[in-house]
């Protein structure tokens, strides 16, 4: 299963890294375990950026919703406005 990952904001500079195309491992099903995958593949940063928010295939998403072969997969820390 391929999918499209995108970082955004300090994200981005954390990781150093705007977009990148992985294939994932048999058995990953969830936004939840794509991160915990992403995570233990050296991307610990999206662990620790507290309330995290992702979209699949632009659409706001839950760490329940599910991640198919060729979805879009963004993630990006909260944002708060003046």
């Amino acid at each position: 299963m391929s999918v499209r990952i995108l970082y955004f904001a300090s994200l981005r500079e954390r990781l150093g890294k705007r977009e990148e195309i992985l294939d994932l491992p048999e058995g990953l099903g969830t936004v939840e375990e794509l991160i915990v995958w992403l995570a233990s593949e050296g991307r610990a940063a999206l662990r620790e950026v507290p309330s995290l928010r992702f979209a699949v295939n632009q659409e706001m998403a839950r760490a329940s919703d599910p991640v198919l072969d060729g979805d879009e997969v963004a993630f990006f820390p909260p944002v708060t406005g003046g």
